[in-house]
């Protein structure tokens, strides 16, 4: 079974809805909550739901699955290469396509505004959700 793709301006109707529906919800009881647990001068983050900023959240949250891939593959590889597990050919191509993937990692951040570590989310006390860079 295939789908047709969207018309072009169904994504801004989307985002446009998507806002307006945010702008009618009242604050709930969870952001009193949150106030008190973070302190008076703390403010809830909310979520950012304008045509402008859909498209770049929705990449950035995408990039940052990708990101996390990224480095668990090149991980694999580094440890694959210790064991002595590829060849020499093997070894070399390896590393060509992952510079090529942290290229066009870097490429596309550029292009949204967005740096590689501002993939990096923070999960609270669990810590960032990539590790540091090397």
């Amino acid at each position: 079974m295939t789908s047709t793709p969207p018309p072009p301006g169904r994504f801004d109707e989307v985002a446009e809805a998507a806002s307006r529906a945010f702008r009618l919800l009242p604050p709930s009881s969870d952001d009193a909550s949150h106030r008190s647990l973070c302190g008076p001068d703390s403010r809830p983050r909310r979520l950012a739901t304008g045509p402008d900023t859909v498209e770049r959240d929705l990449m950035k949250l995408v990039l940052t699955i990708v990101e996390l891939l990224r480095q668990l593959m090149e991980r694999q590889a580094l440890h694959r290469v210790e064991c002595g597990d590829l060849t020499q050919a093997q070894e070399e191509a390896l590393g060509d396509t992952l510079l090529a993937l942290h290229d066009r990692m870097t490429e596309l951040c550029n292009r949204y505004g967005l740096t590689l570590q501002d993939l990096n989310l923070d999960l609270g006390p669990l810590g960032t959700l990539l590790p540091p860079s090397s």
